[in-house]
């Protein structure tokens, strides 16, 4: 199997990694490469791209906003993508050749894009798997000859088929997650694994993959709550914020524990009572796998915002603009132990912790 991610944060590639684990599991002399199509595009694109949207959306995300929405409303495709399409389709020809995949699946719009390309431009090329990895479908990821999609929700599918998607090619599994999502863990041991205080109201605070967000301001307001608290801080391979955490941290009265990059995520949502985060895709269907309530602070614009605007309206996430309103509204919450209850039920009838087996499905009819 070839796995195409794309390197714009880590929820793409953390979907690719969840559904290679689960072929492995179901196929254990199964071969799978995940790899960054990005590496195959032209050097200043893989350059603007990968690092110009994190600078574009913490800078100026108002910009961002507006060609996200422009590109969501197109209804041609634009020249210069379909030459990058074309260009990386190309570059990629020796690769796919040498290693002969079964299955391409592509957990990124762009090399979903890029493997249309390919099936148009070479007689041979392997079947296709798009995983659409947000809680909305936009218009990049939509190709008739694609030959299988998985995508989080009945509306996605609808709106792939509304585009003339055959329907049959389209399945609802949710956004792939770590399998052990899967499993039941108590709160009190999974606090054990972390090293926290059982007994504490317990708040953990994300910002991706790469750290982004408020987190300082955040953790800074948290500490005014008047109940006792401990946050946990999760940030990502951002190593000078962590010790910028670290340093403030030491000087707020609620005890915080700041960690980097953590590959048992699963057990850090258990051990919470309420998360704080941007909802990324992976982030927020791994927070419905925990049944932890969602406080998101800050979207970023574009996907976020869908994100956001769909979480909401299901009634598991609370939307936040600021800082400063993030312990009045966390208080508001704990105060209300029964619409937490209610969070979580709502939460649960939405999760699909199994979401990377039923992409092994997928792959295992083509």
């Amino acid at each position: 199997m070839l796995f195409l991610s794309a390197s714009v944060g880590e929820g793409h590639t953390a979907a690719a990694h969840a559904v290679s684990s689960a072929v492995t599991a179901r196929w254990p002399d199964a071969q799978c490469h995940v790899v960054d199509s990005y590496r195959y595009a032209s050097h200043v694109f893989h350059r603007v791209a990968s690092n110009g949207y994190i600078g574009m959306v913490k800078m100026l995300p108002h910009l961002y906003r507006y060609i996200y929405d422009q590109a969501e409303r197109a209804t041609k495709v634009s020249a210069f993508k379909t030459w990058l399409h074309h260009y990386t389709a190309v570059n990629l020809r020796q690769y796919v050749e040498r290693i002969a995949p079964d299955v391409v699946v592509c957990t990124h719009a762009f090399p979903c894009g890029v493997m249309a390309e390919y099936k148009r431009e070479f007689a041979d090329a392997p079947p296709v798997v798009g995983i659409v990895t947000d809680f909305v479908v936009h218009p990049f990821w939509i190709h008739k000859n694609i030959d299988a999609y998985a995508v989080a929700t009945s509306a996605m599918k609808q709106a792939l088929v509304s585009r003339g998607v055959r329907a049959e090619r389209v399945r609802v599994t949710g956004i792939p997650i770590d399998s052990n999502f899967a499993r039941h863990a108590t709160k009190s041991s999974a606090r054990d694994v972390i090293g926290i205080e059982r007994n504490r109201t317990t708040l953990l605070l994300m910002g991706g993959g790469l750290g982004i967000g408020p987190l300082e301001k955040a953790l800074v307001a948290l500490d005014e709550m008047s109940r006792p608290i401990q946050t946990v801080v999760v940030v990502g391979k951002n190593a000078r914020l962590e010790r910028r955490l670290g340093d403030v941290a030491r000087r707020l009265r609620h005890p915080v524990v700041v960690r980097g990059f953590v590959g048992n995520v699963c057990d850090y949502m258990r051990a919470a009572d309420i998360l704080i985060s941007k909802p990324g895709g992976l982030t927020s269907s791994e927070a419905l796998a925990s049944e932890l309530p969602l406080v998101m602070l800050k979207p970023l614009p574009g996907q976020e915002e869908r994100n956001t605007r769909y979480l909401q309206d299901r009634g598991v996430g609370v939307l936040l603009q600021s800082s400063r309103d993030l312990a009045p509204a966390v208080e508001r919450l704990l105060d209300d132990p029964s619409e937490v209850e209610r969070m979580r039920r709502r939460a649960r009838a939405l999760a699909h912790p199994d979401a990377a087996r039923a992409v092994t499905d997928i792959i295992s009819r083509l």
